[in-house]
């Protein structure tokens, strides 16, 4: 039976040492939870973190075991990274997700206020921990600094230090995915480079689907200062002469290889059907399709580097 808010005072709660099997319990129920935190960011935070990994153990040809073992890293790294950053969000953001995300842990009772505030500490420490332990340090703090400037800090309540701080967090999250495997080197600056430009001009699209809870809470998104018609048509326009941006600066210094092109023509087409959709397909629940499209042209481009790079 689902439990009340404010029931539940820490994830430590019922795991009684005289508990024959509390253990297992607990960290099954915490690892679902934390499922039903991040779960609807996987697709930006974890998926294209671990394709760029995986492109640079491939680029750094590992032996099995150390390729292995790398991934199982990166996978751990990366779970931390997001379920920080959602810990933190979904916090500050609990009466906006009343209204544009009531399946969210804290607005349906699966965790409280208090439990949660303990997680994201715990986590905020152990993501530390991982992060230099694993040699990208540097990474890992850069990231809990965007979390907190994002969300405590009020980032998130102004369009530009929004899609500012979302960059910066591409630079972290995939430099931290190279060097876990890999040198930076300046070939791979430059993706990551391109990669943080698109999201910080196109991001606002994610907006388009929360109007009515940024409205009440009072946020300045991109969409509600410089009106939703015209976001619209500026979003299209943008993805519209996306590919032209990517063909010319990732792909031409690569030489047109049948690969090339192949990923070319293929990011392309992703960008003129988000372009299409987010001007043809107005309610909620299709600009929320619209965005994971855009997050699957982000995984697409990752998965390219596995053969450009």
């Amino acid at each position: 039976m689902m439990q009340p808010r404010g029931m539940m005072e820490s994830p430590l709660e019922g795991a009684h040492s005289g508990e024959a099997g509390a253990w297992p319990r607990l960290i099954l129920r915490e690892l679902k939870l934390s499922w039903r935190f991040t779960g609807g960011d996987s697709t930006s935070a974890v998926v294209p973190a671990m394709l760029f990994l995986g492109a640079a153990c491939a680029h750094a040809r590992l032996p099995v075991g150390e390729l292995l073992g790398t991934l199982g890293q990166g996978a751990l790294y990366f779970w931390l990274f997001a379920y920080v950053f959602c810990l933190s969000n979904q916090l500050v953001g609990l009466e906006e997700d009343r209204l544009n995300k009531p399946h969210r842990p804290l607005v349906s009772g699966e965790a409280s206020v208090r439990g949660t505030r303990w997680r994201l500490g715990v986590c905020a420490g152990l993501f530390a921990l991982v992060g230099w332990g694993f040699g990208v340090w540097r990474w890992a703090l850069l990231w809990l600094l965007i979390t907190v400037l994002h969300n405590e800090g009020g980032g998130a309540r102004r369009w530009w230090a929004k899609n500012l701080s979302i960059a910066v967090g591409v630079v972290s999250q995939l430099a931290a995915a190279w060097e876990l495997a890999a040198p930076l080197t300046p070939a791979v600056w430059r993706w990551i480079g391109v990669l943080a430009c698109v999201v910080f001009c196109l991001v606002s699209l994610q907006d388009l689907r929360d109007l009515e809870g940024d409205r009440a809470s009072g946020r300045k998104t991109f969409p509600l200062v410089f009106g939703e018609r015209r976001t619209r048509y500026v979003l299209a326009g943008l993805f519209g002469l996306l590919p032209a941006v990517i063909h010319q600066v990732l792909m031409m210094p690569l030489g047109l290889t049948p690969a090339v092109v192949a990923f070319d023509a293929g990011l392309a087409l992703l960008s003129w059907v988000i372009a299409a959709r987010v001007v043809g397909w107005r309610t909620p629940a299709a600009d929320h399709r619209t965005y994971l499209l855009f997050t699957y042209w982000y995984c697409l481009a990752l998965l390219s580097t596995f053969i450009l790079l």
